[in-house]
């Protein structure tokens, strides 16, 4: 553990910083006096509206449950109807027609940055676990790329290093959401958000270095994703973080572009408004699917069967509700001259098995198809074999252009009712469902616990979105009593416990008993049963799962 004071002679006043993380490789190269004074400046500027949002977030739930009512808020209603445009994205930005998403690791870096995506989601939110090494190394990995000299073997000889600079593609980091602290990292013995690490070394160590490349490289810019903001106030607190730090570094005001994550129900209500708060730095506005569902489920889990979500797996971007929402994404983005950037395609492709992999790879074209055609900008994926797939959708509507924001999407309104009509959705709940459930919550959270962020599993990459996705399902059917169609059975606790002592003996004969027992699989069942069987339904999944973490 190590503190430092500010500089000698400084007021009592300035901040402690204290990193209480373990060593780091080359650590010393980002935690420097310099950086952690800067990240120290953004906690002590901001983390009291930081902690009065996340209340903020409890009494609106509250709100939510007693009333049953989410709309489009009144007070703003000057914001949403005024004639007003995001500023013009920077060339870098201009073309986002495939999007590749993955943690900070360096291989991933490498491969990333090669793949031939236009952008690398660069995340040390959903896809990384949080450890002090994964926060760190992901630091020290981006530097290394943006200096030319990161390179990467593994064990067996095979060696990674990037293209040249100019076919590489543009770095967009993600922050941790507001919710989650850095226990590694205290300020005064306060624990400093996990956003603020995240951008402030970021920003700090690349934000000049990265405009110094000039405007003809890829990354030439400071660029983010903003994820789980859950109102325009708490975009409006961003703005405000991306204003400080530029004025702090004699960085031009509205260099930072930010593209928030729409994957919060009552953020979908507040699409514009967001854009508005953000207007100088904003970049555009993306269809976070898995969390978005994820969100519905948590806010209105104790609303009645109207909102019960029938299993994930049969919720398409077509059923009513959600093409509600991408279509008022949509309009919202082009009416105020931002990006659209669809949701993701998170299929791994397989080389053993040919079936497979044709069954999946028509699903993925067909939804790119839609999404182009629907009036997105660009789209993501996770692996850099679908990279092909998603761009000769996106050229086959864009061509040479570089967006399509001249496209204004179906004309008539989104109404509050559609983006709540979860029961037209259709689908049901089954047993089926249910055990995937159990199996992907259970895989995911014993590799989360391991340090893995970003995890193959039955052919998918899975990250904490959909692990949120099944715990919450699980826990919703639980107390819903839901009857599963296919079996007839009331999904019940009892049932779920015996779904997962099932799974477990499963892993343990599949894997053998001495990789079983080298695994952490016990404790991921545990932290599973006690999120999905709470009488109290937790908030986040990672904010039990942290201090098994280390």
């Amino acid at each position: 553990m190590a503190a430092h004071q500010g500089p000698a002679g400084a007021s009592p006043a300035d901040p402690v910083v204290t990193v209480a993380g373990p060593h780091v490789h080359r650590a010393q190269e980002v935690l420097t006096p310099e950086a952690l004074a800067f990240v120290a400046g953004l906690h002590r500027a901001f983390e009291g509206r930081r902690q009065e949002l996340l209340a903020g977030r409890r009494t609106r739930r509250a709100e939510i449950a007693r009333t049953g009512v989410l709309d489009f808020l009144p007070g703003t209603a000057d914001v949403r109807a005024g004639d007003w445009k995001v500023a013009e994205a920077p060339r870098a930005l201009q073309d986002r027609r495939v999007e590749i998403t993955g943690p900070t690791d360096r291989k991933m870096v490498i491969n990333a940055l090669n793949s031939g995506a236009r952008i690398w989601l660069a995340d040390f939110e959903d896809a990384t676990a949080p450890t002090w090494e994964n926060v760190v190394g992901g630091q020290i990995n981006l530097i290394d790329a943006f200096e030319g000299r990161i390179d990467f073997t593994t064990p067996a000889g095979k060696a990674y290093a990037l293209r040249p600079a100019a076919e590489l593609a543009t770095v967009v980091v993600r922050p941790r959401g507001w919710h989650l602290d850095e226990s590694h990292l205290l300020v005064d013995g306060v624990p400093v958000a996990g956003a603020f690490v995240d951008f402030g070394l970021y920003f700090f160590h690349n934000a000049a270095r990265l405009l110094a490349k000039g405007p003809e490289d890829p990354n030439s810019g400071p660029y983010f994703y903003l994820p789980k903001i859950e109102s325009h106030l708490e975009a409006r607190l961003w703005n405000d973080v991306f204003t400080r730090a530029q004025a702090e570094l004699g960085i031009p005001h509205g260099t930072v572009r930010a593209t928030v994550l729409i994957e919060t129900i009552t953020a979908a209500f507040e699409m514009d408004e967001i854009l508005h708060e953000l207007r100088d730095h904003a970049a555009g506005l993306n269809a976070g699917r898995w969390d978005y569902l994820f969100s519905l489920v948590k806010t209105f889990r104790d609303a009645g069967a109207q909102y019960v979500l029938p299993d994930r797996n049969t919720v398409t971007m077509t059923s009513p509700f959600m093409a509600a929402y991408t279509r008022l994404l949509v309009r919202t983005c082009h009416r105020r001259g931002a990006h659209a950037i669809g949701g993701m395609a998170a299929f791994i492709p397989s080389r053993r098995d040919p079936e497979v992999n044709a069954a999946a790879l028509a699903k993925v074209t067909a939804d790119k198809e839609r999404e182009a055609g629907q009036g997105f900008d660009g789209s993501w994926v996770a692996h850099p074999d679908l990279v092909p797939v998603a761009r000769a959708c996106f050229d086959a509507v864009l061509g040479e252009r570089p967006h399509q924001k001249d496209n204004p999407g179906p004309s008539e309104p989104v109404t509050a009712a559609q983006l709540l009509d979860v029961a037209g959705a259709g689908g049901s709940c089954t047993r089926t469902g249910l055990h995937n459930a159990v199996q992907v919550g259970v895989r995911y959270l014993e590799a989360w616990l391991r340090g893995l962020g970003a995890v193959g599993i039955f052919h998918m990459m899975e990250d904490v979105a959909t692990a949120e996705i099944s715990r919450s399902q699980v826990w919703q059917w639980v107390n819903n009593g839901v009857v599963l169609a296919d079996t007839g059975e009331q999904a019940t606790a009892e049932l779920v416990r015996a779904l997962v002592a099932a799974e477990l003996a499963e892993l343990r004969a599949e894997l053998g008993e001495e990789a079983y027992r080298a695994g952490r699989w016990q404790e991921a069942a545990d932290l599973f049963e006690q999120v999905v069987l709470a009488e109290e339904f937790e908030d986040f999944l990672t904010l039990p799962a942290l201090p098994l973490l280390g």
